[in-house]
């Protein structure tokens, strides 16, 4: 399944028009109201196998009308979806019979829990309990019935695969086809204090071949922009169980590490092994509210992020959050500006936390002591600079949400506490606006405080300091014609320290506009014409950048999406020498070709930038590129081959002759074998290399000459759920030596952790 969401800087038209051909996120409601299913109990029992020939599953109503809603505009789709459902005192039960006429193109590999993308066959059910019409949990599984589960919103345009229930699945690939089973206990679902229930929903089928169908069981009309709002209601449900569940999931954890004893190359020091332990634990008072707290919760990572490169990048960049104490409702964390950034919280000793709707109100509350560690940006209107996080330090994070029909307005609070002096305060209100079914208007507006800790405050002692920041969106689209404006207004002395706003003191005006054809036959299947403008300004009103930018994005056979766009303005860069502002022209020509032709090869894909760049570290402009290329094979339903290769590079005028200032690159292979939906293990081979031209910099003795960098890792893991896991791993580091002009190891570690969800 690929997200649709955007974290960092914003969500614009650009990603939400094309949300399309890569997710679920852009569709409408139409003058003609979906058709509501009726539900009833089970009138036996449903055993969990990918077979329906359960005969409660003969007595369920057939769902038997359904929509191919991409690429065609909600036509009869090609292949045939039946679902059924009913539920019982503690389940809701989905079946699902899925005819193909050819199974061998059925697109079914083993994989790890979410790693369900759409260049596979999958489907499933997206409920949204609270029958709001904004959010929604996505149930899915393919053939093999590994599982994936997402909260996907309309308030946010986001869709966020992070968070995980708990919930059981099976499937069965057969002569026609396959199918599938989905069982989701009323426990793990938060739903008003009303009987009966009435929920929303929509049945979902994704089928790739030449290229990718998608298949709902209501009609997503193309000509506005919201996904959920299209739901059809679920009657029928009642006596459901009223909450009181908990889960208790203790954890112990086991490590081993090694660092070189003296300088890279020296023996390593191998200190005895440490041992911790902790628990979480999930409590349901009801069935609309649920109480998270954590006792040194275990936030350890088990695959290293993906490596980006850094070379001539001028803010901190974002790598998203995965650790389950932050995902309960996540969508209400998020924002226009980005002020809840969880990994700012780096080293929790406990965790409490409260989530939970009332009616039409929605809010979530967490408090949490932070042992520090890290780092936090030092944000600026050129660039942010990054300071150790070497403090304890208390923080909180609340939201209120009041929702109006499909509108809603909000308010937001963040507090990071130091401990021993200094604080960042955040408060403001934020709203979203639904005049009509194709125009959004969103803003918020926040007010800052911040006393920054003496332990990265400069002398003098620094003083408090009180700053805003806004942002106004608005969005427009219809099938063939969309527009979209953001205006963005951040204060100097703005600060969001529980946040990740890298970029402050300036004013932006971004604006957008399209227009789409939707051609029946031929390689196209969507083209989209777009023309982008930017400007960004600092306080005083010089410009930090602009541009002006037209392309082109289209959907083709093969699973294919192609990107190609020109942009042509000015970049303000500061040479970090001699403190010079200069505003650098910038023309590039920017691409994105992606594909998914076979099942061997379900994935490749190349992106990337050319023409004229600016060297940011001495203020001069430049002629470069970038190059990024992926790709995913799988040479077998239990084998999956991630494919990662980076270069950028930067060329500048040096007497009279043209020279190589830096190159940049980044090469990756992850290769998983999957025994079963339970069990892989996983090998993971990274290496990052920088290489400069220190003549071309002049005196920059904080820029070496070469930065090399080699991770390797294995790791074998097995999930009875997401919470029921144990993973033994191995990781290395190798770091380039200036002294041996080598790679030498920097680092050795063992790593073994045991947890185990006790569910009631």
């Amino acid at each position: 399944m690929r997200s649709t969401h955007v974290v960092g800087r914003r969500l614009t038209v650009t990603a939400a028009a094309f949300a399309l051909s890569s997710g679920l996120a852009v569709a409408a409601t139409t003058t003609e109201p979906p058709y509501p299913i009726k539900i009833a109990r089970a009138t036996g029992t449903i055993i969990v196998d990918g077979d329906l020939s359960d005969a409660a599953w003969k007595d369920a109503a057939p769902i038997d009308k359904w929509w191919e809603t991409n690429p065609g505009d909600n036509i009869e789709p090609k292949v045939k979806s039946v679902g059924r459902m009913a539920y019982d005192d503690k389940y809701l039960y989905v079946g699902l019979e899925f005819d193909d006429p050819d199974p061998k193109k059925i697109r079914a590999p083993y994989a790890d829990r979410d790693n369900v993308d759409s260049t596979t066959d999958y489907g499933g059910i997206i409920l949204d309990t609270a029958h709001d019409k904004k959010s929604a949990i996505l149930f899915l599984a393919n053939p093999r019935g590994i599982q994936y589960d997402s909260i996907n919103s309309d308030a946010t345009g986001s869709e966020d695969n992070a968070p995980d229930w708990f919930w059981d699945s099976a499937a069965k690939i057969n002569d026609h086809g396959w199918t599938l089973e989905i069982r989701i206990p009323f426990s793990s679902l938060r739903y008003p204090k009303t009987d009966p229930q009435t929920w929303g929903m929509m049945l979902y089928r994704n089928y790739p071949r030449d290229r990718r169908y998608q298949i709902f069981s209501t009609r997503l009309p193309k000509d506005a922009n919201c996904f959920i709002c299209n739901e059809q209601p679920l009657e029928g449900l009642s006596g459901l169980p009223p909450g009181g569940n908990w889960v208790i999931a203790p954890f112990g954890v086991a490590h081993q590490d090694g660092s070189p004893s003296g300088d890279l190359g020296s023996a390593l020091s191998t200190p005895a092994p440490k041992y911790d332990a902790g628990m979480d634990v999930k409590w349901t008072p009801n069935a609309s509210n649920t109480v998270d707290a954590a006792i040194n919760p275990d936030f350890s990572q088990v695959e290293t992020d993906t490596a980006q490169i850094t070379a001539n990048e001028r803010f901190a960049l974002f790598y998203p959050e995965k650790r389950p104490f932050f995902l309960e409702r996540t969508d209400l964390l998020l924002t226009p500006v980005q002020a809840v950034y969880t990994r700012t919280i780096t080293d929790p000793l406990w965790g409490l936390r409260a989530t939970g709707q009332s009616g039409h109100t929605s809010y979530t509350a967490l408090v949490t002591h932070d042992d520090g560690g890290g780092s936090v940006i030092i944000p600026g209107p050129n660039g942010s600079d990054i300071a150790p996080q070497d403090y304890e330090s208390t923080v909180a994070i609340g939201r209120v949400r009041q929702d109006f029909g499909q509108s809603f307005i909000s308010g937001l609070l963040t507090d990071r506490e130091v401990q021993g002096g200094g604080y960042n305060r955040v408060l403001g209100p934020d709203f979203q606006w639904r005049p009509t079914k194709s125009d959004t208007m969103t803003g918020q507006v926040l007010f800052s405080d911040t006393l920054t800790p003496d332990v990265i405050c400069p002398s003098p002692p620094c003083v408090p300091k009180q700053s805003h920041a806004a942002e106004l969106l608005f969005q427009h689209a219809t099938k063939y014609w969309d527009a979209f404006a953001n205006y963005r207004d951040y204060g100097n002395e703005f600060r969001a320290d529980v946040g990740f706003v890298p970029q402050v003191g300036f004013r932006e005006l971004y604006t957008e506009g399209g227009y789409t054809r939707w051609p029946t036959k031929g390689f196209v299947s969507r083209q989209r014409f777009f023309i982008q403008a930017d400007n960004v300004e600092d306080r005083s009103r010089d410009v930090i950048q602009r541009f002006v930018a037209v392309g082109t994005g289209i959907d083709g056979l093969a699973n294919s999406f192609l990107r190609f766009w020109v942009d042509d303005g000015d970049i303000r860069a500061i040479d970090s020498l001699t403190g010079e502002s200069k505003v650098l022209p910038r023309r590039r020509f920017l691409y994105t070709v992606q594909a998914s032709p076979w099942n061997w090869l379900t994935r490749i894909s190349v992106d990337g930038d050319y023409g004229q760049n600016v060297d940011f570290e001495r203020a001069r402009p430049g002629h470069g590129g970038t190059v990024n290329f992926n790709a995913t094979v799988r040479p077998s339903d239990h084998i999956q081959l991630d494919i990662l290769a980076s270069q950028r590079w930067l060329d500048v005028e040096n007497a009279g002759a043209t020279s190589r200032l830096f190159t940049a690159e980044v090469q990756r292979l992850r290769g998983v074998y999957t025994f079963n939906s339970r069990s892989f293990l996983r090998l993971i081979g990274q290496r990052t290399a920088t290489r400069r031209d220190l003549d071309l910099y002049g005196p920059v003795p904080s820029l070496p000459a070469k930065d090399e960098e080699i991770d390797v890792s294995a790791l074998f893991a097995y999930k009875l759920n997401w919470q029921s896991v144990l993973f033994f791993g191995y990781q290395e580091q190798h770091a380039y030596s200036p002294s041996t002009t080598d790679v030498e190891v920097a680092g050795r570690s063992l790593f073994l952790k045991v947890s185990y969800a006790f569910q009631r």
